[in-house]
């Protein structure tokens, strides 16, 4: 049995979380009489893992196309100051922004402006250049930087520069580590090359093209490279996991000590972007809608399901056994382990911090989970994701 003054802090805990639920219920678009607010088992299967100091806190959601079957939040957004995690609290997000930089790249492939087979020299001449370490010009494509076969080496600073033109200048002085296509190797300075060869086409910037095409249209009103002063006091806490069991606040590595509101550091498309469970949940809905939502077109139907499509062949790709690349998305080629309770297709990406989505198409379903710890082993097999996915297939 739990000791009493764990029990009272669960009761705080919940009483603040039912205090706020409908207002971040409405700001979710959810709260109508289909909708459920939660599902058995999942707000006590995280507390369990908050009790055990794993996590600070999570919150964790369910989506289908039209309405949110599950919103919950468990814990703390801050440890040291007893602040409850709340549904609406802003999380980074990490590399869970890749998704978004592959959509923003199909939004350009749908109007013709960009072609996936395309060498990244077209719209990028400083890649012309590009070389391996035999001193052989090579040639990358379009699809190589978004699924990870690009061969295209990572740099010691990822988030070092202030644009993206800037990191493209080095990354195009830098070697190819192996011939493009034939291996698989995660590559931030691909996606990031990506995200450059939209703002080239789009003539706006990365930052500003994710917001009037991405979040404008969506409503996306908490989903950005940089914070407001009013969305940093929601953003909560990061946390590490000491050998001893305890959490220790963590900075955010990707703010080199920069605050989330400043802006003078570049809008990294490999993972610079913060949100909430209810904008990331509104795009799985687009994205089950076959691009659509609301009525509104983001993406055409059959961009969307060249997102969750293998590109990657037979080559062996991250970060659990059993996946495949597909643009900008890892893809569920043969569910097992931590993916077991998903069906063949699903497809999505986590997080460095711990954060989880996964779009479902076969059961029409995504699963969103959304915590700030900074060391987990492997964040894409966690207990916790494991637990929260097995509770939330089983509910809907």
């Amino acid at each position: 049995m739990a000791p009493k003054f764990q029990n009272d802090q669960k009761m705080l805990r919940r009483s603040a979380l039912f205090a706020t639920a409908y207002g971040s219920l409405a700001l979710a678009g959810v709260g109508r009489a289909q909708d459920k607010s939660s599902i058995t088992g999942i707000h006590e299967a995280v507390e369990s893992f908050v009790d055990r100091n794993e996590i600070a806190g999570a919150v964790t959601m369910v989506v289908d196309s039209k309405k949110t079957l599950h919103l919950d939040a468990a814990g703390y957004a801050d440890v040291n100051s007893k602040t409850p995690m709340r549904p609406d609290n802003l999380f980074w997000i990490a590399s869970m922004s890749k998704p978004i930089t592959a959509i923003c790249v199909m939004m350009l492939v749908d109007e013709g402006k960009i072609a996936l087979e395309d060498p990244i020299a077209r719209y990028l001449p400083q890649m012309g250049g590009l070389r391996n370490e035999s001193a052989e010009r090579v040639n990358v494509s379009v699809l190589q930087t978004l699924n990870h076969t690009s061969g295209m080496r990572e740099l010691d600073a990822p988030y070092g520069d202030t644009s993206l033109a800037n990191a493209v200048e080095k990354y195009a002085k830098s070697l190819v580590q192996f011939q493009p296509g034939t291996k698989w190797r995660y590559s931030q300075t691909g996606i990031n090359t990506a995200a450059h060869i939209v703002e080239v086409v789009s003539e706006m910037s990365f930052d500003a093209f994710v917001q009037k095409r991405l979040c404008e249209p969506l409503g996306l009103s908490d989903t950005a490279f940089y914070l407001t002063d009013n969305q940093q006091k929601r953003l909560a806490k990061s946390y590490t996991r000491t050998p001893a069991g305890e959490l220790t606040e963590s900075p955010i590595f990707l703010l080199a000590g920069k605050k989330p509101t400043d802006r003078n550091r570049l809008p990294a498309a490999n993972g610079g972007l913060f949100s909430t469970p209810a904008d990331y949940g509104r795009i799985c809905q687009m994205l089950l809608g076959g691009g659509t939502w609301q009525g509104k077109q983001i993406l055409s139907n059959r961009s969307v399901s060249m997102l969750g499509r293998p590109t990657t062949g037979e080559l062996v790709t991250g970060f659990t056994d059993g996946n495949a690349w597909g643009i900008g998305c890892c893809v569920v080629q043969a569910p097992q382990g931590p993916t077991a309770m998903l069906s063949k297709g699903t497809y999505g990406h986590g997080g460095a911090y711990g954060t989880q989505a996964w779009i479902d198409p076969v059961r029409g379903r995504a699963y969103l989970l959304f915590v700030q710890r900074a060391n987990f082993p492997n964040a894409d097999a966690s207990d916790l994701r494991v637990e929260f996915q097995k509770l939330a297939a089983a509910g809907v």
